[in-house]
């Protein structure tokens, strides 16, 4: 049986990290958010520092938009990873409806996994050099600066919570699955 897992934390809480960790174990297609993102920030000429335009992130909306209309062509035996960071802002609970209800369409299990590190552990992790490579936020002060201002949507009930402060990328999964496992089986409303 799949899964749709939903992986959301603050930036440098290891969403690609654990995806990747996740991918490993359960053969998942991992639709990480810089899959999206990097390809508009890339053609839009953005490195990963400074403010992104309103007008940009509509396109990185709109590319979201395809990659969750194309799962539902995938076979229901394929699992997928979904990754985020989601303000905590009223309007971000819209995108943990949409792949609730996406996981819903494909009659497989949602598994929301909220990730939390320590503030100090995410300033330090703006600088590995990696985070370039998707071009990911990378400045410290921007971070502390975001996550003041922005917070972090809390985590809905029956959402799992993993701190990552101090953890090692390959033992993240393990959690992640035994708490799939004990969720209920969705319906499948495909045809």
């Amino acid at each position: 049986m799949s899964h749709l897992y939903y992986l959301v934390g603050p930036p440098g809480s290891g969403k690609l990290t654990v995806g990747k960790a996740l991918c490993a174990v359960t053969g998942a297609a991992l639709l990480d958010n810089h899959l999206a993102n990097d390809s508009v920030f890339l053609a839009a000429g953005i490195n990963g520092e400074g403010v992104v335009a309103d007008d940009i992130w509509e396109l990185c909306f709109a590319v979201r938009k395809a990659i969750r209309a194309a799962t539902l062509h995938a076979p229901r035996t394929l699992a997928h990873i979904f990754t985020n960071y989601l303000t905590a802002e009223e309007r971000e609970w819209r995108n943990v409806e949409r792949l609730r209800e996406l996981a819903g369409v494909r009659g497989v299990p949602f598994i929301p996994v909220w990730l939390t590190c320590l503030l100090p552990e995410l300033k330090r992790r703006m600088l590995l050099p990696e985070r370039a490579e998707r071009l990911k936020l990378r400045d410290p002060a921007q971070l502390r600066e975001l996550m003041e201002k922005a917070g972090t949507l809390p985590s809905p009930p029956d959402a799992l919570l993993l701190d990552t402060s101090a953890f090692q990328p390959a033992e993240s999964a393990r959690p992640i699955v035994e708490f799939a496992h004990r969720q209920p089986q969705a319906d499948s409303h495909l045809t």
